[in-house]
């Protein structure tokens, strides 16, 4: 039997499948979903977890027309005998992907619209199975609609599908300008002394380590602040160095606190094949801060910011920047590009999309 709360009026119109926990850091699936869910009953479905210590998948009301669903199975070709507890028929409208690993399940619904929103080139992480390339290929001839998390990413599927459309990671300016409040600052960053230089998201292959402990040597009266989960790397991977500091995971209601702290914001990701299509959702929630901002040279971040993010890619360039915006007398001006963008206006203009008829 299903687990409390019932399924939303006896079905659901959107049907979520994502290889990120809701619970996770909150990202581009969290913001969309949670838009989208004012106009469609949504069920959100994780990733299989398996709890042999109880019987039941837990279902949770994130909203009353927000469930997020935990299959507690074994394997992604398991979940369609957890979701016949919530789809009368195996039917709703809208069928959407943030992960091909889950194609398969749709060979057991029936849908009219089927969505694959790409927001990673998954294919190209540490670990991702060999099968995900076979399997997006499946997804992107069998969608009738595909939306991309930038620029790099629609111009490596523009071909591959009829109907895609590039949505570049927007920003929830009202959240993060917060920073800019006078809010307390938590207990866990208020003790360091001298400027900070931080960064929040997770923490994995896609970080530049070797870059961040040598600027943090090249800068010891700098603080430099590491907040977010690691994935696929250990603690032991992590440099030590007096001033570098890694806060862990924090909620995202926390993070214009912790933001307002940093004198500047930083993204200091590897060029390798993790990083070769991402378009960072915290470049936008930085300027949102009024923060300056240090990059690499990612390439959507170069195409669409390299007027007011500064470009670097080495620790002497890192620290150059770093000293350049500690001394200068404002910080950038990003109102134009916040202006043009929003959640809202993504999550609206995705739905008038879903609303066409399908040629």
């Amino acid at each position: 039997m299903p687990s409390s709360p019932a399924p939303l009026g006896g079905s659901y119109d959107l049907l979520v499948f994502c290889h990120l926990r809701w619970d996770f850091v909150y990202q581009r699936p969290q913001h969309l979903i949670s838009r989208l869910s004012e106009q469609y009953r949504v069920l959100f479905v994780e990733e299989p977890w398996r709890r042999p210590e109880r019987p039941d998948s837990p279902l949770r009301k994130e909203s009353d027309r927000l469930h997020v669903l935990q299959p507690n199975v074994d394997h992604i070709d398991q979940i369609p005998e957890v979701l016949a507890d919530y789809l009368p028929g195996g039917h709703t409208e809208i069928v959407w992907f943030y992960s091909p690993s889950f194609f398969p399940v749709l060979a057991d619904l029936r849908c009219e619209t089927v969505v694959y929103d790409c927001m990673d080139e998954l294919s190209l992480f540490r670990g991702a199975p060999r099968e995900l390339v076979h399997l997006e290929s499946r997804l992107l001839r069998r969608a009738d609609v595909v939306f991309t998390g930038g620029r790099s990413l629609y111009e490596a599927k523009k071909e591959r599908n009829p109907a895609v459309y590039c949505f570049p990671s927007s920003v929830d300016q009202a959240h993060f300008a917060r920073a800019q409040e006078g809010l307390p600052v938590p207990a866990d960053i208020a003790f360091l002394r001298g400027p900070v230089v931080g960064y929040f998201g997770v923490i994995d292959e896609r970080i530049d380590l070797d870059l961040l402990a040598g600027t943090a040597d090249l800068l010891p009266e700098v603080q430099f602040v590491m907040i977010g989960p690691l994935a696929k790397i250990h603690d032991a991977d992590l440099p030590r160095r007096g001033n570098l500091h890694y806060l862990g995971m924090k909620d995202y209601a926390e993070l214009p606190a912790y933001l307002q702290r940093f004198d500047v914001a930083m993204m200091p990701f590897a060029l390798n094949d993790a990083t070769r299509f991402i378009s960072p959702t915290k470049t936008l929630e930085y300027m949102a801060a009024g923060r300056p901002i240090v990059s690499t040279a990612i390439r959507d971040v170069v195409r669409e910011y390299a007027d007011t993010v500064a470009i670097v890619d080495s620790p002497t360039s890192f620290a150059a920047a770093v000293r350049n915006f500690l001394t200068a007398a404002t910080a950038p001006d990003y109102r134009t590009i916040l202006n043009n963008t929003s959640w809202k206006s993504t999550a609206a203009r995705m739905h008038g999309i879903l609303e066409k008829p399908l040629v």
